[in-house]
């Protein structure tokens, strides 16, 4: 119990180097492309959840939207894959990161937000000050919509970080109480044991949630500006 809390946040080291971007390039191996004929079950359920993922979320987009598909599925398998691997014991999460969440967000969010000003300039601009605004509140407004404009991949980033470092910090916690309760109490031990395996499928749903929303708040936004 004596152990840091954050300590499984730390990045990762080996022989003093920092290995996160081994760690990063991992969850790729999880998805081998196929040369065969006919694909195996493995495969085969991953194009199919593939398709109907982007199916579903490039539904609302124009053809200059739907060239970010590849992009954005990329998007969602990588932050999906990362989350489930980082609830193996012993692991590293890069997405408990708020540094890497921001490089994902930021460039992503910039993108759509020039393509905006490039092809829907009139449009892009109107956003900063919404029809039939009063003329003393013109200058309030810019302002505000300015901000909330910039705001938008700091909470796609600090959502994501907040979501899945809670959810680590409670398994943490729970199992810890759960040690300690072995010797003192076997009967509470065993329900707070339940609970961390209620906890535990929380978080591989929470994980993969995460990783869809984190993705269709991108998708939105560019459809936004295309």
């Amino acid at each position: 119990m004596n152990e840091n809390l954050f300590a499984s946040f730390a990045t990762p080291t080996m022989m003093g180097l920092p290995i996160v971007i081994l760690i990063i390039m991992f969850p790729s191996i999880l998805f081998p492309s196929s040369n065969r004929l006919i694909n195996n079950r493995l495969i085969s359920i991953q194009q199919w959840l593939v398709q109907l993922t982007s199916k579903q979320m490039m539904a609302i987009h124009n053809n200059k939207g739907q060239t970010w598909t590849l992009m954005l599925m990329s998007l969602i398998l990588f932050i999906g894959s990362t989350n489930l691997l980082g609830l193996l014991p012993h692991s590293f999460t890069p997405t408990t990161q708020l540094s890497m969440n921001l490089g994902m967000a930021i460039p992503l969010w910039a993108g759509t937000v020039f393509m905006g000003f490039r092809h829907k300039t009139k449009a892009a601009l109107a956003h900063f000050l919404p029809q039939g605004t009063p003329i003393f509140l013109i200058p309030m407004l810019v302002i505000i919509e300015t901000i909330s404009l910039f705001i938008q991949p700091m909470a796609l980033a600090v959502r994501l970080t907040a979501n899945i470092t809670a959810g680590h910090l409670l398994i943490h916690l729970i199992g810890g109480a759960t040690l300690a309760l072995m010797d003192i109490s076997p009967s509470t031990a065993l329900i707070t044991f339940i609970i961390l395996i209620l906890l535990t499928i929380l978080e591989f749903a929470v994980a993969m949630i995460q990783a869809y929303v984190f993705t269709l708040l991108v998708s939105l936004y560019l459809h936004d500006n295309t």
